[in-house]
């Protein structure tokens, strides 16, 4: 039986593959926060001249933020910032939508490259043949 030699995949084609990669990757991480549905707090309560006291930071805390450079002008918004807990039913049906569109994609792609591979290392027997002009 012949060895199977897998197709060569020329070098351009790896480089558009990797952008391609990058640029999915990047789009991604960034979407959500370019589309607001993701990121920190979205609310930050104000205040005027705050103080450690005012902040409610005990003597352990106050020394971790200031180990980090920051006083209580600066550490008042990482420490009033307040996370929206709201939700959102279409983005969750949306998410459904994609996740599983992204499954049924691959299981087809993977169901006809595993095909294609089987036919070329052990050739196309009468079953193949008959289920292929089904299709």
């Amino acid at each position: 039986m012949a060895r199977y030699v897998p197709p060569k995949q020329g070098k351009a084609s790896q480089l558009f593959d990797v952008i391609v990669l990058l640029a999915m990757t990047f789009g991604a991480l960034y979407a959500p926060l370019y589309m607001g549905l993701a990121g920190g707090s979205k609310t930050v309560p104000e205040i005027v001249d705050p103080t450690w006291e005012s902040l409610g930071q005990n003597a352990t805390q106050v020394a971790q933020y200031q180990a980090l450079g920051l006083d209580p002008a600066t550490a008042a918004p990482i420490i009033l910032a307040r996370y929206d807990y709201s939700f959102s039913w279409l983005a969750l049906a949306v998410m459904f939508v994609v996740v599983i569109g992204y499954y049924v994609m691959m299981l087809r792609f993977s169901d006809r490259e595993y095909r294609e591979v089987i036919a070329e290392k052990f050739g196309e027997g009468p079953g193949e043949r008959a289920g292929r002009a089904r299709r």
